[in-house]
């Protein structure tokens, strides 16, 4: 392979990295060239994978040097091929994998101390170990890296109660393009010293400097929960519902997922084990998780005196009660198949949309109505977290229809959806990102302004243009 890269470039980096810190053969570097849904294809120079932020300093300092662009990747889970390198083959992967040290849990301060590449699993099993709860919880919870979750400010289903990854953040450590580190890593609350420079990282999926290590916060452990599965109306009801859980429950509301009876339907035909919790079809369900940290905090009885009024307002058609940790499993299984269970439906378009918590259900319906007059017989695979406004809203072809005809509709099909989400004053990426599949639709439906902004930030602190390129921004 033409790497294109300098004299000595490679022998450099393989000085600072060792031998096992650097993959130059192509067969090798297979795993960091595609996405998990296979989505996204590139090639790249070489993948690197430094063990210390000692080490990524050193190798983003001889990337900026010798003008070589670089691609930060966390755990490759992404839906927006933000990690991904272009298919140039001039650029190198930089995979923080081998950064995966817990470096502090220290309960007093309700903080832990982790590195970017430790599995967001093994950092909610570390904050369990010490008593606490790291709340944060998305299907790709298994694979996916604490940087990936920084690098696109993760949401997940317990963004009602406690925020996105952003609200989870007290300090940063991040390597600057120019390969200068920046140890931002303080566990404080009140911190009133000037721009809280945090957040230009959190979200910004590494085009303005690599993220290596956080603070974050942690949150007493939940001791009592409650969930059910309910049969809804309508998504207006599921707002009214939220709404009256809230009313009695206050923040223990910790989650409330609504899907379609289309998402419903796919994963009972193609996810292994899920049954359908009741005998009669209805148009939309519910997913609601109540939680508390008291060990007896009678959850159930909350949750059956909400449902008991909701059923009597016609908010709600049916409900089902979990009574055993592995209902609770089985009602989350039905909830979390449902982008796989698309899969083998053939193509898919995925949009990760959010609009003010109010207008999801006249956004649904306008929506719905724009697809079926432009796009007859698309089959609308809707569901989401409802709660904090974000849609997953997506469309699979139509039954018997050809593949490759529809996927020649994506982008009108998108503009569809998009002009929808601006007309609500809405997002077209809730908690995916931008990365190479939004960052043209970006440039049409987001604010000139706010562009320009977004540009001039990247400009100086990336001058050269060498963080993640082709990502956020049209290239």
């Amino acid at each position: 392979m033409d790497k294109n890269l300098p004299p000595d470039f490679i022998e450099k980096i393989r000085d600072v990295v060792g031998a096992g810190g650097l993959i130059e053969d192509g067969e090798q570097m297979r795993s960091y060239l595609t996405d998990w849904r296979n989505a996204f294809r590139g090639k790249a120079a070489l993948v690197v994978r430094p063990a210390t932020t000692g080490e990524v300093a050193a190798v983003v300092r001889l990337c900026h040097a010798a003008e070589v662009p670089l691609v930060p990747q966390g755990g490759n889970t992404g839906l927006c091929g933000g990690s991904m390198p272009d298919d140039s083959g001039t650029q190198v992967v930089l995979s923080l994998t081998r950064m995966a040290r817990i470096r502090e849990v220290d309960p007093a301060n309700a903080t832990v101390t982790v590195e970017a590449g430790v599995v967001l699993q093994r950092l909610q099993e570390a904050a369990a170990e010490a008593g606490c709860l790291f709340p944060l919880s998305l299907g790709a919870e298994g694979s996916c890296t604490v940087g990936g979750n920084l690098a696109t400010n993760a949401g997940g289903t317990a963004v009602l109660r406690y925020g996105n990854m952003r609200d989870l953040v007290l300090g940063l450590e991040v390597v600057l393009p120019d390969g200068t580190v920046w140890n931002g890593l303080r566990g404080l609350r009140k911190d009133n010293t000037g721009y809280d420079l945090k957040h230009l990282f959190i979200g910004s999926e590494g085009t303005l400097g690599v993220v290596t290590a956080a603070v974050l916060k942690l949150f007493p452990a939940v001791r009592s929960q409650a969930t059910a599965w309910v049969a809804l109306p309508s998504p207006q009801a599921a707002l009214a519902l939220i709404g009256s859980l809230r009313n009695l429950g206050g923040d223990r509301l910790t989650g409330f997922e609504m899907m379609s009876r289309q998402s419903v339907e796919f994963v009972l035909r193609h996810v292994a084990g899920c049954t359908d919790p009741f005998a009669q079809v209805h148009p939309w369900y519910g997913l609601i998780e109540l939680g508390d940290t008291l060990p007896d905090a009678a959850l159930g009885d909350v949750l059956e005196t909400a449902l008991g009024e909701a059923f009597e307002q016609g908010l709600v058609l049916d409900a089902v009660i979990a009574t055993s940790e592995a209902r609770v499993a089985a009602l989350w299984h039905l909830r979390e198949g449902i982008s796989e269970a698309q899969n083998h439906e053939g193509p898919s378009l995925k949009h990760d949309i959010s609009v003010p918590v109010g207008s999801i259900p006249a956004f649904i319906e306008r929506a719905d109505a724009a697809l079926q007059g432009g796009f007859p017989g698309v089959r609308i695979v809707c569901y989401g977290h409802v709660g904090d406004g974000n849609l997953h809203y997506n469309v699979s072809k139509p039954v018997g229809a050809d593949g490759a005809s529809f996927k020649a509709c994506a982008e009108a099909i998108m503009h569809t959806i998009y002009k929808v989400v601006a007309a609500f004053n809405g997002s077209i990426s809730a908690e995916h990102g931008l990365g190479q599949s939004k960052h043209r639709a970006a440039a049409l439906y987001k604010d000139a302004v706010e562009l320009s902004l977004m540009k001039s930030i990247k400009r100086l602190l990336d001058p050269k243009g060498l963080m993640n390129p082709g990502k956020v921004f049209v290239p």
